[in-house]
């Protein structure tokens, strides 16, 4: 009788495959799958199938302590271009860039490089002396930028000329002490200069002449930076080498720059009722349970990105980028709302591009008084997570509180934990011990009077942990995810999602 794809999703797992595999001689296990591993020579493989068989040596990434890189502060007040300086820098669009003045609103890191010798870029929000809200913490970000770098590029719109407002700024520098570099911006050929010129009255030297959209004077810039830049940071924390590296996300105003300025223990990052307030990733070093993370706090995600106007579209867009260089994604979700679609489409996000999840529950402080409503949003809750977040019931939950810091310390081992999952190889031998074992208990229903085989298996590659079947014909999805299922159950893979592929290969004509 033909089964259906959900036979194995529903099934309880009753063996003896635990107790099995225990019992089994380290010898014989080996011997088995040197036999498997034989026997697929009488089958058809290509020379990807010879690669994957060849094995991956995955060498012990060990860590080690690099001295910090030297910094560079780019500041100014809104709407001057030290968004377009910083992306002419890098030579990509990285930094948000925008006709509206204040869209840069938080520091922002980057590593960058210029003659051989390697840096981090700093971008800041615009610097307003009489700031109020917002403003005012956007100026904060800046003062802190300064207190931070070892060189500043104050950049002045060079066709305005000074303001009242870059005065102010000009005594912000100075008390600092440090190296600054007046860069005169908007000046697009030699023509314009004579603005440039008119800036000597600041009294911070010589005005450094460019066009940050169009290139011009960058590199001559660049040059005299690296005369005065140290080889290695007076102020910035030495950084670990390969310190893991953590993304934030969910959807807008769930508490993100709260949870990384808890973490922190500082105002890494502009914090404000208006959902989408965060629009660059902020790329911190941060030491949390006695190890250093790199934590990259991401823009909101909003629906239906297709759709979405300038600075958003950019934001969400390096959303998905920040994802990618992270290793581990905490998705926050706010238990005083209903788990929504845009929740679950950020998981999925996370799953697609296959990083190690933790789940951590926002606000949970204002579900602790026992009144009715909240205990019925408890309630719903529980129900909410059973049923549609089932598909990572593997990965591990901590309720928080971003804005009092509660049980925050519980997302230290999460973290761990998830990375550890992600990063874990399940020896040959004992990956086809287990699917010998699994297959002679629960065999694959028959199809069409054929009963697939699984010749041989093998775990691919880590981050995230892959697997390799190879068959004599395609495997049921549903037995698919209970082979997953019963390799969660033995070997943990706690906060990382496996991926089970399939080589189904004929015999050989002879």
């Amino acid at each position: 009788m033909a089964a259906d794809d959900t036979e194995f999703d529903d099934y309880e797992g009753e063996d003896h495959l635990a107790e099995t595999l225990a019992g089994l001689d380290d010898a014989l296990i080996e011997q088995r799958a040197a036999s498997l591993r034989a026997g697929l020579d009488d089958y058809e493989l290509d020379d990807e199938d010879a690669a994957i068989l060849a094995g991956i040596t995955a060498g012990d990434e060990g860590v080690e302590l690099h001295p910090a890189l030297p910094v560079v502060a780019i500041v100014g007040r809104p709407n001057v271009g030290k968004s377009a300086l910083v992306n002419r820098i890098l030579g990509r669009r990285e930094a948000v860039v925008e006709d509206t003045p204040g869209v840069t609103r938080d520091r922002v890191s980057y590593k960058a490089e210029w003659l051989d010798r390697r840096f981090t870029l700093v971008d800041t929000g615009g610097w307003e002396p009489d700031a109020k809200g917002i403003d005012r913490s956007v100026a904060a970000q800046a003062e802190i930028a300064i207190d931070l770098s070892d060189v500043v590029l104050f950049v002045v719109d060079a066709m305005v000329g000074a303001t009242s407002t870059d005065e102010h700024v000009v005594k912000l520098l100075r008390r600092s002490g440090k190296p600054v570099f007046l860069v005169a911006n908007k000046i697009d050929d030699s023509r314009q200069e004579p603005e440039a010129a008119a800036l000597w009255n600041l009294g911070l030297g010589e005005p450094q002449p460019v066009s940050a959209i169009h290139g011009r004077g960058v590199a001559d810039l660049l040059d005299e930076v690296m005369k005065v830049l140290p080889d290695v940071s007076a102020v910035a924390k030495a950084e670990v080498g390969g310190p893991r590296r953590v993304a934030i996300l969910g959807r807008p105003n769930v508490g993100k720059s709260s949870l990384l300025n808890k973490a922190a223990g500082e105002e890494r990052v502009v914090v404000n009722d208006l959902a989408g307030t965060t629009r660059d990733p902020v790329d911190e070093i941060v030491e949390l349970g006695g190890k250093m993370w790199r934590f990259v706090d991401t823009a909101g995600i909003r629906r239906r990105v297709h759709l979405q106007q300038g600075a958003d579209f950019y934001a969400s867009l390096r959303t998905s980028a920040a994802l990618e260089k992270a290793e581990v994604a905490v998705v926050v979700l706010d238990v005083s709302q209903p788990i929504s679609v845009q929740d679950l489409n950020i998981i999925d996000l996370v799953l697609e591009s296959g990083r190690a999840l933790v789940l951590a529950f926002n606000k949970w402080d204002r579900l602790n008084d026992d009144d009715m409503e909240n205990m019925d949003r408890r309630r719903y809750l529980e129900r909410e997570i059973e049923q549609d977040l089932a598909h990572v019931a593997w990965a591990p939950r901590v309720n928080i509180s971003a804005r009092t810091g509660r049980h925050l310390d519980k997302l230290v081992p999460a973290l761990e934990t998830a990375l550890a999952s992600w990063d874990q190889r399940i020896p040959t031998g004992k990956f086809n011990a287990f699917l010998s074992e699994l297959v002679a208990e629960h065999p694959h229903p028959l199809r069409g009077g054929k009963q697939p085989r699984i010749l041989f298996g093998t775990q691919a590659s880590t981050r995230p942990p892959t697997f390799v079947l190879f068959t004599t014909g395609f495997l049921d999805p549903g037995y698919r995810r209970f082979v997953q299922r019963r390799l969660r159950e033995l070997y943990g893979f706690e906060g990382t999602p496996i991926v089970t592929n399939m080589r189904v290969r004929e015999r050989r004509k002879r």
